[in-house]
């Protein structure tokens, strides 16, 4: 099983970015998909969750600017943030569970800065 987190970058703030979390190696649709973040000397947070069933979740900072998605055909989930603030800056990543596995992406850097 293989998660491939990716489309982090350096975004001025109010911009935009879309991440992507690729899966290869497992049914992708029976897993619920989530992305967390980790900024500097914080704990790793929960930002958003959509299970495999549809049904979505957002963290209080980032409802209403970020969606969660996926693509059970491409085996792909995203992540489209709008509005950035330079408190969204943080290491971002995938998650995947399903009753008795989980499995991490590798992070992917988002920079909010002028």
């Amino acid at each position: 099983v293989q998660l491939q987190a990716y489309g982090g970058g350096l975004v001025q703030p109010g911009g935009s970015l879309r991440l992507s979390c690729a899966a290869s190696g497992m049914i992708f649709s029976m897993y619920d998909m989530s992305w967390y973040r980790q900024a500097p000397g914080e704990q790793r947070e929960l930002v958003a969750r959509i299970t495999r069933t549809g049904t979505t979740y957002y963290a209080g900072p980032v409802e209403g600017r970020f969606t969660i998605s996926r693509d059970n055909a491409k085996n792909t989930a995203y992540l489209q943030m709008n509005n950035l603030k330079p408190e969204d800056a943080a290491v971002y990543y995938c998650e995947a569970v399903t009753p008795g596995d989980v499995y991490w992406g590798q992070g992917t850097q988002v920079t909010v800065s002028s």
